[in-house]
């Protein structure tokens, strides 16, 4: 399907002084945006025959409890990707395709950010943040697709838009939903984002865009993460004030050490009511390689959807056990589903990376 021609601006006014705030994942979705990858892409290097069976569970998993919005490069590519979930036998009744041009197929970093207000008589009014996006840091080329797809979006949906004009990623951020946003000094304050800003005007774009009051900052990311350390592979709200974070058991493993720093802050943190959070530990996986390269293979990489979350496993039997048992534990109300990543993370994410969540209004 193309794309509607409208654009709304704003420019007087941020979301938090027009009212938006951006809501915690498990919010009720309208739909699960994904941009299907490429060959080509930088992505998945000889591997992406791989990782298309992998992307089809994902999408077949979503799309039985909502819509599956997926960006092509043009029709063409639409056949061969509905052919593709067929095959794959994937129901295509909650399936659509939208022809916006992307360079990677990381949808969790460029695409849009959705807020939302209570506007007259109850009704709810959404508008889309379109962050800056420069491939992580100016890591790969070419980045001028992806970091249009906020804006096209906006348009197709007939969105108003506003431009922060500063770099920032959706792995980047976590949100409790009542004012509390959680981050990562490695990345916001990372000189290949937004050399020219410090960490307390980071902090107000942070309060001002995403319609937040309180800023929680850990310290690094792990081994294999091209992101410098998102917090998406760290440490996650499950409710307004529980927090899952991940922890490495090996002292001798480099990632033992980032992750007690980004424990010991956790516990140290208060809400934005300054109160305490209770805080659970997730394992590790261990080590996950390919052809001897470690990857950031995560159970934080989690995504919440319509009464379930998809929970990344990675063939290792007893941590992909306990990982599912703690996350299903902490939510009843959702079905905690594990979905084999093993190859998706070949390309240095999974499932809370491969997708956006557009909530209901």
């Amino acid at each position: 399907m193309e794309k509607v021609a409208t654009l709304r601006v704003i420019t007087r006014g941020t979301p938090n002084q027009l009212g938006y705030c951006f809501p915690p994942e498990w919010h009720p979705h309208s739909a699960t945006w994904m941009s299907w990858p490429r060959p080509e892409c930088a992505s998945f290097p000889d591997r992406y025959q791989h990782v298309v069976p992998n992307i089809c569970r994902i999408i077949k998993e979503i799309s039985k409890r909502e819509t599956v919005n997926i960006l092509v490069q043009n029709y063409n590519y639409e056949v061969i990707v509905l052919a593709t979930l067929k095959e794959h036998k994937v129901p295509l009744s909650n399936v659509q395709c939208y022809h916006i041009k992307t360079n990677e197929s990381w949808c969790r970093d460029h695409g849009p950010a959705f807020v939302l207000r209570k506007a007259h008589r109850g009704k709810v009014e959404a508008a889309v943040v379109d962050w800056v996006f420069n491939a992580w840091g100016q890591k790969y080329e070419g980045w001028a697709d992806d970091d249009d797809v906020p804006t096209e979006i906006a348009e197709l949906l007939d969105l108003p838009v506003f431009y922060p004009k500063i770099v920032m990623e959706g792995g980047a951020v976590d949100f409790n939903g009542k004012g509390t946003v959680l981050t990562t000094e490695s990345v916001l304050l990372n000189s290949n984002r937004n050399p020219l800003l410090k960490d307390w005007e980071v902090e107000r774009y942070l309060k001002e865009y995403y319609g937040q009051k309180h800023v929680i900052w850990l310290d690094d990311g792990i081994q294999g993460d091209d992101t410098d350390g998102h917090v998406d592979d760290l440490s996650r709200f499950v409710n307004e004030n529980t927090i899952v974070t991940i922890v490495e058991p090996d002292k001798t493993d480099p990632n033992f050490e980032p992750l007690q720093e980004n424990l010991k802050r956790l516990m140290s943190a208060r809400d934005q009511d300054g109160k305490p959070f209770n805080i659970v530990e997730l394992p590790t996986p261990g080590v996950v390689e390919v052809d001897r390269q470690r990857l950031p293979a995560s159970y934080a990489n989690f995504y919440f959807i319509n009464g379930a979350i998809l929970m990344p496993t990675f063939r290792k039997k007893k941590t992909d056990k306990q990982a599912i048992d703690i996350v299903q534990k902490l939510c009843p109300k959702h079905e905690v589903v594990g979905v084999d990543c093993t190859d998706l993370v070949w390309g240095l994410g999974a499932i809370h990376c491969f997708t956006q969540q557009q909530p209901k209004f």
